[in-house]
C-alpha cells in the first residue's frame, strides 16, 4: 500500500461513517416546509438546515455540547435584555466569528475595471447613530474635551472613481471613541449625547476639513458571551485604534468603513477581522495649527452607483 493511500484510510477513520445516521433526515426536515416560504427563504433557510446538520454529523455533536449552546444562545438574549435592549451581543458574536466582516465583503466588494479602486468598506459596528449633527467644514466634533485626547486635523478630497473628479456635496460622517475608549452613549458621566460625532458636506471641490482626536484601541466587552466565546478560542478582546466614517451621496454606491493609525500594534489580530491594507493610515506631525497637533489626509473614492465593475 502506498503512504498516499495509507493517509488516505487513515484520514477517512477519522471522518464520521454517513451510514451511521439516517440519509434521508435533513430532506425530510427541508420538505416540510410549505408552499407559501418564499423562494428567498426557501434558499436561506433550506442552505443553513443543511450546513448546521452536516456540521452536527461532522463533528458528533453531543447532548450536552448542543444544551451548551442553546444555553449560549438564551445568555446572549438575557443580556440584551437586561440592558435595556442596548447591548448587543448577538451583533458582537457576528464580528468574532467574522460573519459580519464576510457580509460586508459579499454585499459591498467592488473590484473596478481600471487602476484605482473605490475605497474598501468595513463592518458598520453597533455604535452608529443617525442623530449625529451636520457641522460646518473646519469645526470640531469635540463637544467634551478628555483628558490624553490627541487633537488632530482630518482632511481629503472625495471623488468619482471613473472620472476622477470631485464629489460636491457627498456627506462625510464620522463617529469615534473617546481616549477613554469609550462613545458617547457608553460614557454618559464625562460624554454629552453626540460627542465625537459628526457629518461635514464637501464643498464644491469635494474637500471637507474637521478636528477630532487621533483614535484608541479598545477592548470588547468581558462580562458576557462573547468574551466567554473568545476565550474558547483563546483570543484577546482587543479591537485596533479606528475612526468610523460613512460617506454618502444620492448619485452614488455609499462608503461605510474604518481607518486604522498603520502602529497600531492590533492591526494583525483585530477581534472582528475589519482591518484591510488601503484602511491603514498615517497620521503626521501638523505645524502652524494652534487647534491640533496631528493632520490625517484622508481621500475618499466613491463609485456612482449604475456602476458595475470588474466581471468574473
Amino acid at each position: 500500500m502506498s503512504p498516499d493511500a495509507a493517509t488516505g484510510l487513515s484520514n477517512a477513520a477519522q471522518q464520521p461513517n454517513p451510514s451511521r445516521f439516517d440519509p434521508t433526515f435533513t430532506q425530510h426536515v427541508l420538505d416540510t416546509m410549505g408552499p407559501k416560504t418564499t423562494e428567498r427563504n426557501r434558499v436561506v433557510l433550506g442552505a443553513l438546515i443543511r450546513h448546521i446538520h452536516d456540521f452536527a454529523r461532522e463533528v458528533e455533536l453531543s447532548i450536552d455540547e448542543w444544551m451548551a449552546g442553546v444555553q449560549f444562545v438564551n445568555a446572549v438574549g438575557a443580556i440584551y435584555e437586561a440592558s435595556g435592549k442596548t447591548r448587543n451581543e448577538s451583533h458582537r458574536v457576528s464580528d468574532i466569528l467574522g460573519l459580519e466582516t464576510l457580509v460586508d465583503e459579499i454585499a459591498h466588494k467592488i473590484v473596478a475595471e481600471g487602476d484605482v479602486d473605490p475605497t474598501s468598506s468595513a463592518i458598520l459596528g453597533p455604535f452608529w447613530s443617525p442623530n449625529a449633527p451636520f457641522r460646518e467644514n473646519g469645526g470640531t466634533i469635540i463637544q467634551n474635551p478628555a483628558p490624553n485626547g490627541r487633537v488632530c486635523l482630518m482632511h481629503g478630497v472625495i471623488s468619482d472613481l471613473v472620472t476622477g473628479k470631485p464629489i460636491p456635496g457627498a456627506v462625510f460622517d464620522i463617529w469615534q471613541a473617546s481616549s477613554n475608549g469609550k462613545y458617547d452613549f457608553q460614557d454618559p458621566d464625562n460624554q454629552t449625547p453626540n460627542n465625537l460625532r459628526g457629518k461635514f458636506r464637501a464643498d464644491e471641490n469635494g474637500k471637507y476639513w474637521f478636528y477630532c482626536y487621533h483614535p484608541t484601541a479598545y477592548s470588547l466587552p468581558t462580562d458576557g458571551p462573547s468574551y466567554t466565546l473568545l476565550q474558547m478560542m483563546d483570543r484577546h478582546p482587543m479591537r485596533p485604534a479606528h475612526i468610523h466614517i460613512m460617506v454618502t451621496h444620492p448619485e452614488y454606491k455609499g462608503c461605510t468603513t474604518q481607518l486604522y493609525p498603520k502602529d497600531d500594534q492590533w492591526l494583525a489580530t483585530d477581534t472582528v477581522f475589519a482591518v484591510k491594507d488601503d484602511l491603514v493610515v498615517d497620521f503626521t506631525p501638523l505645524q502652524g495649527d494652534d487647534k491640533a497637533e496631528i493632520e490625517l489626509n484622508y481621500n475618499v473614492i466613491l463609485a456612482p452607483k449604475d456602476y458595475k465593475g470588474k466581471a468574473f
